[in-house]
């Protein structure tokens, strides 16, 4: 069976990346350094004889120790407002050189290669739902820039690739992705609030709560790029990949305080968080349409999941 190497393989996406291509049979090379990823998220993969994990910094020549690669999921980087802002110069220097070296083994190796982007390339978004053709609305120069900018450095290399060198490369911009294995305290919505609930402290909400999201419960986002993947004709193509469904945060706070049976109390700050985006929602009109697909885990399933595997760990 083919090699596919996944970078950020022990991270909370690629963790579920790397389990979901087990399954399918693949051989799977993980590439991660630590920083924001755990051995944890991977252990039970460990003993099995198709996976190999590399502690390695996919910012350092990586191609000597990866040999025999038909596919690279480039998933490598620090992913939630706390990692990449605790870790600037390295989110930095990821999306930057480490996509580079990412493109160039790609191109070497002849592999297949999808570089996993964000939804925060467009920025707080004067489009509203956002389409792959919308530019975005990105402050260059702040908090979030060292994230926001480095995914959009990412997707300008791989256009440079496709072009010059003719890479078979594809891109997916990750929208709000949630589920098992996040860390507690990453700093993301979800994360924060079930921890927050189940310890019936208070929940702690940004402003007044009345900006939006939509949240992909990680197994349909982990199907949605295979497919990206796998698929033909998604050469040189952008995907959104996220859950369409939008709430706000007030919302999700209120579900998972029902969920949960919490007897936390809400709070709200009263100021926004800068450059926070007030709307973000996916078109995923074209991935539906190209792909055949689109998430079937609605999000009281998804919570309800994410939740049990918080009260176990």
């Amino acid at each position: 069976m083919e090699k596919i190497l996944v970078t950020g393989g022990a991270g909370f996406i690629g963790s579920h990346l790397c389990d979901f291509l087990i399954t399918k049979g693949y051989n799977v090379v993980c590439l991660d350094n630590l920083l924001t990823g755990s051995k944890k998220n991977i252990e039970k993969l460990l003993a099995d004889p198709k996976f190999e994990f590399i502690e390695a910094d996919v910012t350092k020549p990586i191609g000597q120790i990866t040999n025999q690669i038909s596919y690279i999921f480039h998933l490598a980087s620090p992913a939630s407002p706390i990692d990449y802002q605790n870790h600037p110069e390295e989110t930095l220097l990821t999306n930057s050189q480490g996509t580079i070296n990412v493109l160039n083994l790609s191109k070497e190796s002849g592999a297949k290669v999808l570089i996993a982007s964000t939804s925060e390339v467009y920025g707080d978004p004067l489009e509203h739902p956002q389409k792959e053709t919308y530019w975005g609305n990105v402050n260059s120069f702040g908090p979030r820039s060292c994230y926001d900018e480095g995914k959009r450095f990412s997707e300008a290399a791989t256009y440079v690739f496709l072009h010059k060198y003719d890479l078979d490369a594809r891109i997916v911009r990750i929208f709000n992705t949630y589920g098992p294995k996040m860390q507690k305290d990453d700093g993301r919505v979800v994360s924060n609030f079930i921890s927050q609930a189940l310890t019936n402290s208070p929940i702690n909400v940004d402003g007044d709560g009345s900006q939006t999201r939509s949240f992909c419960y990680v197994a349909d986002l982990v199907e949605g790029m295979f497919k990206a993947m796998f698929n033909e004709k998604t050469k040189g193509e952008i995907f959104n990949l996220g859950n369409p469904d939008e709430y706000t945060i007030k919302e999700l706070a209120e579900k998972v305080l029902k969920l949960t049976g919490s007897k936390s109390e809400i709070k709200y700050s009263g100021n926004f968080r800068k450059d926070d985006p007030m709307r973000r929602k996916p078109d995923i009109t074209k991935v539906k349409s190209v792909l055949g697909w689109e998430p079937k885990v609605g999000v009281d399933e998804g919570l309800q999941k994410t939740i049990d595997y918080y009260r176990t760990t």
